[in-house]
């Protein structure tokens, strides 16, 4: 069974060092690690790391963080690895290492004192020129996956599993966004993290039928993570609260908890 999700922003700046010297993003990494405290409090068994990468990639066991992919040695981070067993998201001889924007999620892990069972589920790119499929489409597929990491409990340990989901909105805002400005971003975004905020079955309906094309235009790294939340989600019910929202270096991002919502007097009667 799912117990809760979290959503943080798929950036390096979120963890320290990964700027140099320079500070940033620090009320976004304070809300993103209250986000993971909150995962982490909902009793959470098991974590998988739900996070966009460069080809779909499924790891379940020993996997290391690092950034050098993006350039930054992992001595320059601030925020260290910590001695933890072998099934954790501590540093391991030999393992695989996860992609930027999974290592943010499980670099946010470890700083928030976690060291049980960890999945890392990377999600590549959505496609500008999807091809055309009779019987199926990317969103469903990754909506289906969702659904099957919950019903088996995410791994062989099953137990009560709590998503960790990295991801953010439009890289297209303004003349500092790393992407060209593309005048879409801002009513795409406003209207993703309405629904985000929402999480009702109507807003839930709006996020798993965005459209693929669109998303990877506007550079939206969330938009497969989101479809992965979705399945595992399914029909239960959640309170979704946006912790924070911002658009630092014309990139928006967004800190977001859905946490199971208790049945309420008269409900379900």
């Amino acid at each position: 069974m799912m117990v809760a999700a979290c959503l943080v922003p798929a950036t390096a700046l979120l963890v320290p060092g990964a700027a140099g010297r320079a500070e940033v993003l620090v009320d976004l990494r304070a809300r993103a690690l209250d986000a993971v405290a909150s995962l982490l409090a909902a009793g959470s068994e098991r974590v998988v790391v739900v996070a966009p990468g460069r080809a779909d990639h499924d790891v379940d066991g020993p996997v290391r963080a690092g950034f050098a992919a993006a350039g930054v040695p992992d001595d320059r981070l601030s925020w260290s690895f910590p001695a933890a067993p072998p099934t954790s998201v501590a540093a391991q001889v030999g393992a695989p290492t996860a992609g930027v924007a999974a290592s943010v999620g499980l670099l946010l892990l470890a700083r928030s004192g976690w060291a049980g069972p960890v999945r890392v589920l990377e999600v590549g790119p959505p496609d500008t020129a999807p091809v055309a499929r009779a019987m199926t489409d990317r969103g469903a597929d990754l909506r289906g996956r969702g659904s099957r990491l919950v019903d088996s409990g995410a791994g062989a340990a099953g137990g009560r599993v709590g998503l960790l989901v990295v991801g953010s909105l439009s890289a297209r805002h303004g003349p500092d966004a790393p992407l060209a400005d593309d005048d879409r971003a801002r009513a795409y975004d406003a209207a993703v993290l309405a629904d985000l905020a929402d999480g009702g079955p109507a807003a839930r309906e709006r996020l798993g039928s965005l459209d693929e094309g669109v998303a990877a235009e506007l550079a939206v790294s969330g938009w497969g993570p989101w479809q992965v939340m979705l399945g595992a989600v399914g029909d239960d019910a959640v309170e979704a609260v946006v912790l924070a929202a911002s658009a630092p270096f014309g990139a928006q991002h967004v800190v977001a908890t859905w946490l199971p919502r208790p049945v309420r007097t008269g409900e379900g009667s």
